[in-house]
């Protein structure tokens, strides 16, 4: 039996992983993807302290490295039924292991929420795309949109014009939310904001070559020819698996200041977790402060 499960090897559940080994705990980290969750996708990090830039994919493979030096256990699989109410936690995985332990620390994060226009599943790979840094390499020389306002939207636009011919940045309002930072950087480079708009439809045939573009303030229709679309409006919490854990109306897990759920020994960190700021450096402190109070609760 493990002292702690952690699930998802994120950011947090990596930071958790380091901290529960080093504090001691027996501990195994449960992945049904790649190590590092959204964070891995980003091209340039560069407000991780002491680290002036690094990409996603770099630190959060040293994250795992360190959890693997301090011996940790990693399982890559998919997790099809959890038990979590009671003194001994249990988790099923596709392969039919089961897996039991006494706490469990959920850092399953959180994926890109869709535009929710009509067709946009038929283009998913055939222009539409939510990871600039996975996929922007495919639109080498070629005319994107970007959709959103956001941090993440900001550094998908200035990343993508890198590498496209003519980069769109598409939001809904009059003035972006992300970092003035990144808005700066946005007024001098060579990406065109289209204001007060939404997407109404994508067309194309075997891939995407038009956008229809609605704004929000006198219902204009405007088509905007691409050869590719970036989705960053925001993301949706992967809780729909932890039943009995209480969450808010959007579904992120709700926590104590210690990453206590409402569950004994259940734990939630990262994006999963309801919280003002969600950033790498925030995620590492949720796995740390939780690692750290199952240490102190198992003493």
């Amino acid at each position: 039996m493990y002292d702690t499960i952690i699930i998802g090897a994120g950011p947090a559940g990596l930071s958790a992983g380091i901290y529960a080994r080093r504090g001691g705990l027996k501990t195994v980290i449960i992945e049904k993807q790649s190590v590092g969750g959204q964070a891995q996708t980003a091209a340039d990090i560069q407000n991780y302290p002491g680290i002036p830039s690094t990409s996603g994919f770099d630190l959060c493979y040293a994250m795992m490295n360190q959890c693997t030096t301090f011996g940790a256990d990693f399982v890559f699989d998919t997790i099809l039924q959890i038990s979590l109410v009671g003194e001994v936690k249990k988790v099923t995985l596709a392969s039919g292991t089961e897996i039991e332990g006494k706490t469990v620390i959920i850092a399953s994060g959180a994926s890109a929420r869709n535009l929710g226009v009509e067709n946009e599943n038929e283009f998913i790979g055939k222009g539409v795309s939510y990871c600039a840094t996975c996929d922007g390499a495919f639109f080498k020389g070629k005319t994107v949109a970007v959709i959103g306002g956001g941090n993440t939207a900001a550094e998908d636009a200035l990343y993508l014009e890198k590498l496209a011919k003519k980069v769109y940045l598409v939001h809904r309002r009059n003035a972006l939310r992300a970092d003035k930072i990144l808005c700066d950087r946005l007024e001098k480079s060579g990406v065109s904001i289209i204001w007060d708009s939404v997407v109404e439809s994508l067309s194309g045939e075997d891939k995407i070559a038009q956008v229809t573009l609605k704004n929000v303030k006198n219902d204009t229709l405007t088509p905007l020819l691409v050869d590719g679309v970036f989705v960053a409006i925001g993301e949706i919490p992967n809780s729909q698996l932890f039943e009995n854990v209480e969450k808010t109306s959007s579904g992120y897990i709700v926590t104590n200041d210690v990453m206590r759920t409402n569950i004994h020994g259940v734990y939630a960190v990262g994006d999963v977790r309801e919280k003002s700021l969600r950033q790498v450096v925030t995620a590492c402190a949720d796995g740390a402060i939780a690692a750290d109070d199952i240490i102190k609760s198992l003493a």
